[in-house]
């Protein structure tokens, strides 16, 4: 296991850098191994056993948030020295962190949620400050502590705390010789008013969208679009905020669109003035995180929600990234295709340089309420790990590492309690370590995580996934369904239209049937630049812009392959008609008939696809198909839901219906449109994800997960070649593997069917898990022992 990098450092400084989607120190790159431990929730004296117990675990770095609200006393002063609490000495936190090895990861807000009084921010920023206060639909307060991110007053008490911040960590910075290498500015940005579903409507924010959409649309446009709203602010401003709080019926369409447009780059602007002053208070010159909120309900088909919030505070940001942050408890096979398809998302987004970090990456027991309600697999926390390995996931933050006790203020604050935290006196009973220190059954898990990771890192620093010539599009404007008023009925309408299909198609089916499939897929954001190529796959609502209407248009026509399913697109972003793309392919929409409708419905195939056998639905949209070949057919009318269309050179099929999609019939259609996987899978249970990665040197690695509490045999074929002399891997019920396929060491090529431990030397040491493990130095079989650690010379 290769050792953490000593911090302080002996040079003077570390440039820490963003390139070719590698994290660089000093032109190293790096895997970031980090686990947050909350030092205001401890007792100081507990520091350097939690920090031991991180550093045991295999981490190289600690994170932690630097609440506002915590280090704010009852008199409006601030104390990060410990003058006050001995565990409010941020400098010596850091310190001791570097005196074990560790470095730091700064999150110093403002906002901070963790459980946190008012999220993190002082109550009296509001209370001193009552126009950063929001009012959401209809003006109703809003219900959370959310406030105007570029209120100029809440910008300006922001600026102060990150100068008091700045005061601890300038001097501790990577670029002057400290361990502070990384800083997450802000945290969940927007996810108050998502969750809430309250818009932040403050008066200073409708006076920034009047002005947003008179330079988007002109004054004469803004008036059509929006009837009834002032030319000049100045002549109405209570109507304009009216008619923006309480929407009319002709209007609502156009302002769930450009609500959320008009806050993408609200955001971005809030994030570049933190950026600024995190700068001039000295902890800038280290690339800066944005965390990414969105995970509910067990499952992280609502993620994309935050990444389309928050997409543009990275892009065209060479010193940004974005990280994910996932609560999906125990891993099953429907959570993790979803999990792998929201971070091929976040990939999209992200520019050529920019890494992909997990900044929560869930670890724990789940047992959050501490009274055994819930419990997480413990396999669950290694198989995300190997999961976002192999989509090259740079950064891991284990969240949280070690629960703390939330001590007494003097204040008592609006819920009647003198705790700065709302879990009461302890916080992080489901963590790894519990608040009283102890290792708990998540710990072992947790390490075991962080090991495999620390294993691979000389080649998972640089590795990315290999890709067949299939693309999932992401459509940002899909996910802007944050908002919803409720007064009338055309804004339900059609965000429950885009929830319903959107990402990974109806139910998420896209995103199983692909890694079923043995796709290896990667996703494009529909709304950016650049030509679309092979296949594209796309889960679709009836609503789709224009644009994206005539740009896959273009792509069927250049001779791409494109996959629909869900809904014919007829609407455009505002809800009005637009049939660009089914004009096109001659395809016309009739009804869309739902479980009400349709009690025993059912579809048999037709065409090509007349062998599928009848297959259960609960929703279809009929077509009428004058030209093309019908797939799929409602058994009891006969009316067509599926067409198979030729359009110039390419070709496309739609399935408006919310159908089971077994793996093999997606394979069969993705060949029909032109795509050929390069890596066949044979395997004799379900649930087994497998892809590849490559290293810039050319090595190569085969990923294989289990996600069933089944065995499972499996084989594989990669790039027409059976992959090791096409002997069978085991896997273990909830298990990995990260295997070898063509590997430089000591100057050999190496594959083999037992997991890399280390490779010391000329040494190389082996874990075989299973029956029949092998190594081939050179092309050169050698069949290792038993289970366990297997010791290999690779010279002489």
């Amino acid at each position: 296991m290769t050792a953490p990098v000593p911090f302080p450092c002996e040079e003077d400084s570390v440039q820490v850098h963003f390139v070719d989607k590698q994290i660089r120190l000093d032109g190293r790159p790096v895997m970031v191994l980090a686990g947050e431990i909350h030092y205001f929730r401890l007792d100081r004296a507990d520091w350097s056993d939690r920090l031991d117990l991180l550093v045991a675990a295999g981490a190289d770095t600690v994170a932690s948030y630097i609440p506002w609200v915590v280090h704010e006393l009852p008199d409006g002063t601030l104390d990060l020295t410990g003058r006050t609490r001995p565990e409010l000495d941020l400098g010596a936190f850091v310190d001791l962190a570097a005196a074990k090895g560790l470095a730091f990861l700064a999150r110093p807000g403002p906002f901070t949620m963790a459980e946190l009084r008012h999220e993190g921010v002082p109550g009296r920023v509001a209370v001193e400050h009552p126009e950063i206060r929001p009012v959401g639909w209809d003006g109703a307060p809003a219900p959370t502590s959310t406030l105007d991110y570029l209120a100029p007053a809440f910008l300006a008490e922001t600026r102060s705390w990150y100068a008091a911040v700045g005061a601890v960590l300038a001097p501790r910075m990577a670029g002057v010789g400290g361990p502070v290498t990384l800083v997450q500015l802000d945290n969940e940005i927007g996810m108050l008013a998502w969750v809430s579903n309250t818009p932040d409507l403050t008066e200073h924010l409708l006076a920034d969208l009047h002005t947003w959409l008179e330079d988007r649309y002109g004054p004469d446009g803004l008036v059509l679009r929006y009837p009834g709203a002032p030319l000049v602010l100045t002549d109405d401003p209570v109507g304009w905020a009216s008619l923006v709080r309480s929407p009319q019926l002709q209007s609502s369409g156009a302002l769930r669109h450009d609500l959320s447009t008009f806050l993408r780059g609200r955001f971005a602007r809030y994030v570049d003035a933190l950026a600024g002053f995190a700068t001039e208070s000295g902890f800038g010159g280290v690339p800066f995180l944005i965390n990414v909120h969105g995970t509910e309900a067990g499952g992280a088909a609502s993620f994309p929600i935050g990444i389309a919030q928050l997409l543009e505070t990275w892009r065209g940001r060479a010193d940004r990234t974005a990280g994910s942050d996932h609560y999906v408890g125990t891993l099953t096979w429907a959570s993790a295709a979803e999990l792998y398809l929201v971070h091929a998302f976040l990939d999209a987004t992200l520019d050529a340089g920019q890494p992909l970090t997990s900044l929560e990456f869930e670890v724990g027991t789940g047992d959050y309420g501490g009274d055994e309600g819930a419990f997480t697999d413990p396999t669950s926390v290694v198989l995300k790990t190997r999961l976002l390995l192999s989509q090259g996931t740079r950064l891991f933050n284990a969240y949280l590492f070690a629960g703390g006790e939330n001590f007494l203020d003097e204040r008592v604050d609006d819920r009647g309690t003198h705790r700065f935290g709302i879990t009461g006196q302890r916080h992080g009973s489901a963590a790894p370590v519990d608040p009283d220190g102890r290792p708990g059954p998540a710990y072992a898990s947790t390490r075991e995580a962080l090991q495999v990771a620390r294993a691979h890192e000389r080649w998972a620093a640089t590795w990315q996934p290999e890709f067949d010539d299939v693309t999932v599009g992401f459509v940002p404007d899909h996910y802007a369904t944050e908002y919803t008023y409720r007064g009338n009925a055309v804004m339900p309408e059609l965000t429950d239209d885009l929830r319903h299909a959107r990402g990974g198609g109806p139910g998420s089916v896209l995103a199983r049937a692909l890694l079923g499939a043995g796709i290896r897929y990667c996703a494009v954001d529909l709304g950016g630049a650049g030509a679309l190529g092979g296949v594209v796959v796309l889960g679709s609502p009836s609503v789709l812009g224009a644009a994206l209407q005539r740009r896959l248009v273009e792509h069927v026509t250049a001779g791409g392959g494109l996959l629909l399913v869900g809904s014919l697109p007829t609407r455009d972003d505002d809800g009005a008609s637009c049939t660009i793309f089914a004009d096109a392919l001659g395809l016309r929409a009739g009804e869309t008939l739902t479980g009400a409708d349709l009690p025993f419905a059912s579809l048999v195939g037709a065409g090509w696809a007349a062998h599928r056998p009848e297959v259960r639905v609960g929703r279809m949209q009929v077509l009428d198909v004058p030209a093309g070949e019908v797939l799929l057919r409602d058994a009891m009318s006969g009316r067509p839901v599926a067409a198979h269309v030729r359009l110039g050179a390419g070709q496309a099929v739609v399935i408006a219906a919310d159908v089971a999609l077994p793996p093999e019939f997606l394979g069969e259609i993705i060949g029909r449109l032109g795509g050929r996987p390069g890596l066949r899978i044979e395997r004799d249970t379900p649930g087994v994800l497998a892809t590849t990665t490559r290293t810039p040197d050319g090595d190569r690695f085969l990923h294989v997960m289990t996600v069933t509490g089944l065995t499972s045999t499996v084989s594989f074929t990669l790039d027409g070649r059976p992959l090791f002399d096409g002997d069978t891997v085991e896997l273990a019920p909830r298990t990995g593997l990260i295997l070898p396929v063509d590997v430089g060491m000591a100057g050999r090529r190496v594959a083999a069917t037992a997991e890399i431990v280390s490779l010391d030397g000329d040494v190389l040491t082996l874990r075989a898990a299973g029956p029949g493990r092998a190594v081939w130095i050179d092309g050169c079989r050698r069949d290792l022992g038993g289970p366990g650690d297997q010791a290999v010379a690779l010279t002489g």
